[in-house]
């Protein structure tokens, strides 16, 4: 899985119900009529500015490991060091909705424009995380052509689970997104925003079980793990 991907907008479009769930809303038909005209104003402003495009690169176990390098302690203290010595296959990825989108949200924003950002903002980064588990996707039918029909994909990404921001310094020096207009700042966060990026971690589906009761799982607002591991153990 090597190279860059333009996606379909009506690929990258999140869904409106997963929209108003990460937001804690009701489902589309409860919204209140004001609600639903912003939510309306923001997918025609996501179609409109959306530019979703992603790299990605195969790694191999010592080149993940060497990204994997420089954690503030054990990497087997986390979820992606217990996960990764039981895969089969790995691939580095870095997606964006792109400039356009990032400059309209902040635009709003500067404007006072309160209600219609905040929605496209939700839009957007549902949309952003849309686009990893397209990769996923991707990655997992590229396997099962290849040999590994049983092989089951899930995204892990610096800022989560125990891998720092500060992860992302050695995916972006050895995947350079600056290819598809990606960049990261001194505090490690990605220019512009609403961009993804991590590592595409491959195997049978149990090897993405784990138990959630590591330190930083305290700390954690979404509690996503187990629809996460859910979703490739039923397959």
């Amino acid at each position: 899985m090597n190279g860059i991907t333009h996606f379909e907008l009506e690929g990258a479009r999140p869904g409106r119900e997963e929209v108003l769930s990460a937001q804690g809303l009701p489902e589309p038909s409860a919204l209140p009529e004001r609600l639903r005209a912003l939510l309306d104003d923001a997918f025609e402003e996501f179609d409109t500015h959306a530019e979703p495009r992603a790299i990605a690169g195969d790694v191999s176990l010592a080149d993940l490991e060497d990204v994997l390098d420089g954690f503030d302690g054990p990497v087997g203290e986390t979820v992606i060091g217990q996960i990764y010595p039981r895969a089969e296959a790995f691939a580095l990825y870095v997606a964006t909705l792109g400039i356009p989108l990032a400059e309209r949200i902040r635009e709003m924003f500067a404007t006072n424009d309160l209600g219609r950002g905040w929605m496209l903002d939700a839009v957007a980064s549902s949309g952003a995380d849309r686009l990893s588990y397209l990769l996923s996707t991707r990655f997992e039918d590229e396997l099962g052509r290849n040999g590994h029909p049983l092989s089951r994909v899930l995204p892990y990404s610096p800022g989560y689970c125990g891998w720092t921001v500060r992860g992302q310094k050695n995916l972006f020096a050895r995947l350079r997104p600056e290819a598809i207009g990606v960049t990261l700042n001194d505090s490690c966060l990605m220019t512009p925003i609403k961009s993804v990026s991590g590592v595409l971690v491959a195997g049978p589906g149990e090897i993405h079980r784990f138990r959630p009761d590591f330190d930083f799982c305290d700390e954690c607002k979404t509690r996503a793990c187990g629809a996460r591991m859910a979703s490739v153990l039923r397959r």
